[in-house]
């Protein structure tokens, strides 16, 4: 197998763990209880249980994620939750820095970047529900409508555009 590849699929796989990692250790700090971590989407293929976390492993490795005790976060003060929830993409952000110039600090400014759109269950687009909910003091259904709907057309006209400039 090629070592361009070896790298970008180890380089990817390290950043999306790193990613979530920084959430992890971001809700810990805030008192907000992990429910579950997993690397992929798709069938569990293994999964075992760390301090009080189901950790599992999944058919499709292309995203990881971090399940929080969402009620838990909720009752957190704004700052806090904002914290929690752009703690991945703080660490993207670091690792990009640190790495620059290379595959893997490449990867985690696209991560960065990807995250901060709004699009639905992004970091973003959680953040964006956040703000918005304490701006209007209660969950707005019209809102939160156009923010998901508005960042899927983000989200698309930066496919479009960058497919174009090809």
């Amino acid at each position: 197998m090629n070592v361009f590849i070896i790298n970008a699929l180890v380089s990817f796989f390290a950043a999306l763990v790193l990613h979530e990692l920084g959430h992890y250790f971001a809700a810990r700090a805030c008192a907000v209880p992990i429910k579950q971590a997993g690397f992929g989407w798709g069938p569990k293929l293994l999964g075992v249980r760390i301090s009080k976390v189901d950790c599992q492993l999944r058919l499709l490795p292309v995203g990881a994620y971090v399940q929080m005790d969402m009620a838990a976060l909720q009752r957190r003060p704004l700052l806090q939750q904002l914290f929690v929830l752009g703690a991945g993409i703080g660490v993207n952000l670091v690792l990009c820095v640190l790495c620059w110039g290379s595959l893997f600090g490449a990867l985690n400014l696209a991560l960065a970047i990807g995250n901060l759109i709004p699009l639905y269950q992004l970091d973003g687009w959680k953040g964006g529900m956040v703000i918005c909910r304490r701006m209007f003091g209660r969950p707005s259904p019209l809102v939160e409508w156009v923010l998901t709907l508005g960042g899927g057309a983000i989200a698309l006209s930066m496919l479009v555009r960058a497919y174009l400039n090809v």
